[in-house]
């Protein structure tokens, strides 16, 4: 495994993040990663020297499921808290204790304290390494937001605040807002962020470049479609495996399987045969060697096998043809 320093902070973290997403989550009466395969995926993930741990209060049915997994599989395989960097986030509305009251969402004070409360318990330690927020909240002004995160780092409770989706503007008045009131900022973002998926996250990412913030993106494989295993048919309909996203989900097609995204795949099984790598190495290894800012892809692999895969993204090495090769198809506009 390589390591690297997450972006402006002082903290070290592998150059992969494991996301737990999957982690108790049910999909059409499905659970697609139970207790035992989470156990299993982050025994792996210590294996590989993955050191860079992501969830969410919201993550697995009912929601806070994957950060109790996450803080059960510690307190089972006794490892040191030091050793591992663990980021949760808040916003969405939390059923973990039953149907959500009107005070269960958002950014507000009461629910950031209460959630912060709720995820370290879950998680059995006394202290966050990174708190993302999940979402922009319309209903909150950002300097409440940001006075009570900055109360959590400055009381031990968080080291790092980080910032998930949202506009670009949003992502600059919340940096301006803490510059301007002497508030903790955004050191890090987790945008959906991937070879075949551009238009959406120009502004924001060069928002990221500017400030020096680091990129964690998720969902780095496209959806899965960037590791190959979709085929287009003469139609243009996307053929996808039984029990992928693409079989999964209505929306896959209009989301991930643009025009655009089957020429980058193109270009990056091009590169990967060129490399004897699979086209998932190459898609995370072009993410890594981004060189405005640090960028973290968080891999949501679904077994041990596929985590050693995108794990063997480490070992490749893209030259400037291959890396600008995957570019220029994620940015023709023709």
């Amino acid at each position: 495994m390589e390591y690297t320093t997450l972006g402006n902070t002082g903290m070290t973290v592998s150059n992969l993040c494991f996301g737990t997403w999957r982690f108790g989550r049910e999909t059409g009466g499905v659970i697609e990663t139970d207790r035992e395969e989470a156990f299993e995926l982050l025994d792996a993930a210590w294996d590989h020297g993955i050191n860079f741990i992501d969830t969410a209060n919201v993550y697995g049915d009912p929601n806070g499921t994957s950060e109790q997994w996450i803080g059960d599989w510690l307190a089972d395989r006794d490892h040191d808290r030091e050793d591992l960097v663990i980021a949760s986030k808040v916003y969405f509305p939390f059923d973990g204790r039953g149907e959500p009251g009107p005070n269960d969402s958002g950014l507000g004070r009461k629910h950031i304290r209460a959630q912060i409360e709720g995820t370290l318990e879950r998680l059995g330690t006394d202290y966050l390494d990174l708190y993302y927020i999940h979402r922009w909240d319309d209903d909150t002004p950002i300097e409440e937001t940001l006075r009570t995160l900055t109360e959590l780092v400055r009381e031990g409770t968080v080291h790092y605040l980080g910032a998930s989706t949202m506009a670009a503007w949003q992502l600059t008045k919340a940096l301006w807002t803490a510059d301007v009131e002497g508030l903790e900022r955004f050191d890090v973002t987790q945008p959906m962020v991937n070879a075949a998926h551009y238009d959406a996250v120009g502004d924001y990412l060069d928002v990221c470049a500017d400030q020096d913030l680091a990129v964690c993106p998720y969902s780095p494989l496209g959806g899965g479609l960037l590791t190959g295993k979709y085929d287009r048919t003469e139609d243009g309909a996307v053929e996808a495996p039984d029990g992928s996203r693409g079989s999964l989900d209505d929306m896959f097609e209009e989301y991930y399987a643009t025009e655009q995204a089957w020429d980058v795949l193109e270009a990056v099984e091009s590169v990967a045969d060129e490399l004897e790598a699979t086209p998932a190495q190459v898609s995370l290894r072009w993410l890594i060697d981004q060189d405005r800012f640090t960028c973290v892809p968080i891999v949501g692999a679904r077994t041990p096998d596929q985590l050693a895969e995108n794990v063997g993204a480490i070992e490749l090495e893209l030259d400037d043809e291959q890396f600008e090769r995957i570019e220029s198809a994620r940015t023709d506009e023709t």
